[in-house]
């Protein structure tokens, strides 16, 4: 373990579990505060994926980020036609591990709450 690790451990009064669980919701604002408003359309969405995914995984923890985006719209006609990324068109799953403790977390959009819910699938042990 690295000096800064043990520095940011120390900072830290909770359990591994816990801290893995909150460092998932870090993740998760990130994908959603970071990218919500980013102009995009047909084209450019594998990029857009692959951005986000790799932004996520320069960050502490991250074993795995797979990102998803629906945005339910055929071809551009023109210049001015591209919509706004909104939290309901991304699809996230991501793993962090910290020691012992896998937690996965994600983002959808449910409709019956008409909303991009972030939630802990998983966490083991």
């Amino acid at each position: 373990m690295s000096s800064r690790d043990r520095k940011a451990e120390e900072m830290f009064r909770c359990s591994e579990r816990e801290r893995a669980v909150f460092e998932a919701g870090i993740k998760m604002g990130t994908i959603y505060h970071q990218f919500v408003g980013t102009p995009a359309d047909t084209s450019n969405i594998p990029a857009l994926e692959k951005a986000i995914e790799r932004s996520i995984m320069v960050q502490p923890f991250v074993v795995s980020a797979e990102v998803r985006i629906e945005i339910r719209r055929g071809e551009r006609k023109d210049a001015y036609d591209y919509v706004s990324l909104r939290g309901e068109m991304i699809d996230a799953v991501v793993k962090i591990r910290i020691k012992d403790t896998i937690v996965t977390a994600e983002m959808r959009y449910l409709e019956e709450l008409d909303y991009p819910l972030m939630y802990v699938s998983d966490i083991s042990p």
